[in-house]
């Protein structure tokens, strides 16, 4: 393993992260609060050590799918560690553990929360905790991409390890570029959000923290009742701004190079908007009577179908007193989530699909065992390999996914309360069920299942490869025996 490669892009992490702590540092000024001394300190720490190991390239720049893999999680993990520490050190929240709970859900744009009254916090606090979203919804080494021309063409290896869903593209030939575009759509799609709610009469602060939560698919409010108290003209404007960083972005950009045409064949943003708004009006008709209007219903639904589906977590509502039938619908939900190539998280619509295809083929050859039909996504065919690493993720995720249910059941809470909140933390949604519904949060799990919960964002954030790389022994055998 190239070792001095994984340093340097650990370096050039905890720089951009120092960086951007000077947004919190503004926000602290303006509101003058002194917890902003906390994050100016943290940004020189990271600043210094990040120039230290970043300070020379290294001579091989070579970038593998393992060097790929190892550098984007431990690149997670120390950008969450160092981010903790200014709402540790300040005693906002008071257990290390619990901080870090709170910015690796930041950073992986979950939106679960261990906070009991989140008013309670500083606004430069409330500023990073939803500017984390933002920072994790593209993905941070993409964005080192978009700005350091590494060289070498392996950079492609970072892209698909911090890049959401099945297959992953670039949009033009130089993965740099590519990356600058990702950025500027998400950027200009994100200040769009901004004004909108400016004019619609929001706080300058509250529209900036929803924006950031919305464009990362986050969910973090500054508001105990998230987006409960504000205006019908504000969710609407949110719900759509949610949909809309819930498709693929290769949409947006055949859009900027006029081809609609091409942009609306996308099978999997079809697939995305059609189970939005069925989800949508099924809902609408099972929760009517609790409305004094059809039309409020179908808001009030689509505001918590586009919030799930896209897994942001934003509630205008309690969504866990609504009917059964209703409930599952979004538990379903949490497990499609949005669009491959999007900031959504969940198994990508795109899986969906595919799986879906896969099995009528199955189905089809018991019928007909000598027929012979090739699947085809978003016209393509779908290539033996492709369907074999569908198979692979699937199981994985769902081993997985029970065996942190499992750790969880120690703690004797019901089974909704511990099956949806190893779905909303591994979904990257935030909220779940019962004790952990959107109006509760997680503070009163203990430290080991939080641990699992973190692991849970982390690799559901990154795909699991990236994070089940680093507990592989011959990942590290491999890398002693070269260093």
């Amino acid at each position: 393993m190239n070792l001095g490669i994984v340093v340097y892009f650990l370096g050039c992490i905890l720089t951009i992260e120092g960086i951007l702590m000077i947004f919190p540092c503004v926000i602290a000024c303006i509101y003058r609060e002194t917890s902003g001394f906390w994050f100016l300190g943290i940004g020189c720490i990271c600043g210094l050590i990040g120039w230290l190991m970043a300070h020379r390239r290294p001579q091989n720049s070579v970038v593998y799918a393992k060097e790929g893999f190892v550098a984007v999680s431990l690149s997670w993990i120390v950008l969450s560690l160092f981010g903790a520490l200014p709402f540790w050190l300040s005693r906002e929240i008071s257990r290390f553990e619990d901080a870090l709970f709170e910015v690796i859900s930041g950073f992986t744009t979950t939106g679960s929360s261990i906070l009991n009254d989140v008013e309670a916090l500083s606004h430069c606090m409330l500023a990073w905790r939803s500017f984390t979203h933002w920072i994790g919804g593209m993905g941070v080494l993409v964005f080192l991409l978009a700005i350091l021309p590494m060289g070498a063409g392996y950079n492609i290896h970072i892209m698909r390890a911090e890049s959401p869903g099945p297959v992953v593209s670039k949009l033009v030939p130089r993965v740099k570029t590519s990356a600058s575009i990702l950025y500027m759509i998400y950027t200009g799609m994100t200040v769009a959000q901004i004004l909108l709610l400016l004019a619609g009469g929001m706080h300058w602060f509250d529209a900036i923290c929803i924006s950031f939560g919305s464009a990362g698919t986050g969910g973090f409010g500054v508001l105990n009742d998230s987006c409960g108290s504000y205006t019908v003209y504000q969710q609407v404007v949110t719900t759509i701004f949610m949909i809309l960083f819930g498709v693929n972005f290769n949409f947006y950009y055949l859009l900027l190079i006029r081809k609609p045409k091409d942009a609306f064949k996308s099978e999997e943003v079809r697939a995305y908007l059609a189970i939005i708004f069925a989800s949508a009006l099924l809902i609408t008709w099972n929760i009517r009577g609790d409305f004094s209007s059809l039309l409020t219903a179908f808001q009030q639904s689509m505001f918590q179908v586009a919030s799930i589906i896209t897994t942001t977590g934003f509630s205008s509502l309690d969504f866990d007193l609504w009917p059964s039938f209703s409930k599952w619908i979004l538990v379903m939900l949490m497990f499609i989530g949005a669009c491959a190539g999007s900031t959504g998280g969940g198994l990508k619509v795109s899986r969906v699909v595919m799986a879906v295809k896969t099995g009528a083929r199955e189905i089809q050859s018991l019928i007909h065992p000598r027929s012979i039909k090739v699947l085809k996504f978003e016209g393509k065919p779908m290539e033996s390999s492709l369907i074999r690493s569908l198979g692979v993720y699937f199981a994985i995720y769902f081993v997985t996914l029970f065996v942190s249910i499992l750790v969880l059941s120690l703690e004797n809470y019901d089974l909704e309360t511990n099956f949806t909140a190893v779905a909303a933390t591994r979904n990257n949604i935030g909220p779940g069920l019962s004790k952990v519904g959107a109006t509760c949060n997680f503070s009163f799990f203990n430290p080991l299942s939080k641990v699992v919960l973190m692991f849970d964002m982390l690799a559901g954030r990154l795909e699991l490869f990236p994070m089940l790389v680093l507990f592989s022994p011959q990942t590290w055998t491999q890398a002693l025996k070269k260093g």
